[in-house]
């Protein structure tokens, strides 16, 4: 790290956890953020600003007016643009440093998974069941650990899975794949504006952990919201033996 690199990055530095080494791991690591709606915008900005060297973003929309009300990494400049290319921008403007990799479109399974295979860690941050089986099926067969989230109306959820452990179960084990594939549940039931930057940062944290190889305890775990009462529930998460996706991975 250079001088500069040095005085940005010092309250990571500070922490014994982290030290020049860990923060030197960050600047050499690469994490995937499918998504950059409402949970992606905060996962991209607290990535960027804690130094991960590579950040490539995965999504084919345009920035709507909608949007403002909780993406957060958009501004009313991105109207119309690719939300890539708008998050890339404000990524830009937060650390130049960092390299990101704006991929607008949506992946075919041939794509995901070289790109999930490039990178350290992935941070599902989609709203529809069709994208988050398919990144999970990509993140079992590289081996990548996958971060995934989720928010509507005032529900949150959040689950941590790393397949490079032994036995760890994955998305499919948890929920399986049938139920809504469409887009706009945000539409539909609406959105509390902090629920996303609540999920969305607690991805983050917990991406950082993963690349910085400090032990969670949030890992094979589904960690349930209530935006309204403010609790936390959490379920420890067992791999089906019968899951057709990470079942035989071991």
């Amino acid at each position: 790290m250079n001088d500069q690199q040095l005085l940005r990055y010092s309250r990571h530095i500070l922490l014994p956890q982290v030290d020049i080494t860990g923060q030197t791991t960050l600047l050499d690591s690469h994490a995937l953020v499918i998504g950059v709606g409402g949970l992606g915008s905060p996962v991209a900005m607290y990535l960027a600003s804690a130094g991960v060297g590579t950040l490539t973003l995965c999504d084919n929309d345009v920035v709507e007016l909608t949007n403002l009300q909780r993406q957060i990494v958009h501004d009313i400049d991105s109207l119309g643009q690719l939300k890539v290319e708008s998050a890339a921008r404000r990524l830009g403007k937060l650390n130049p440093d960092v390299r990101v990799q704006a991929l607008a479109q949506r992946m075919d399974a041939a794509a995901l998974a070289e790109a999930v295979a490039k990178a350290d860690v992935v941070l599902d941050c989609s709203d529809n069941f069709v994208t988050r089986h398919a990144v999970n099926a990509a993140c079992v067969a590289a081996r990548t650990p996958l971060v995934s989230g989720a928010a509507v109306r005032f529900d949150g959820q959040l689950a941590v899975f790393d397949p490079r452990q032994h036995d760890a179960p994955c998305y499919h084990c948890l929920f399986p794949d049938t139920g809504d594939g469409s887009d706009g549940p945000c539409a539909t039931f609406g959105v509390f504006a902090p629920l996303v930057g609540i999920i969305g940062c607690m991805q983050a944290a917990e991406a950082l952990k993963l690349l910085l190889g400090i032990a969670s305890h949030a890992v094979n775990r589904l960690s349930i919201y209530d935006g309204l009462s403010g609790d936390w529930r959490h379920m420890q998460l067992a791999r089906d033996p019968a899951c057709p996706v990470c079942g035989g991975a071991h």
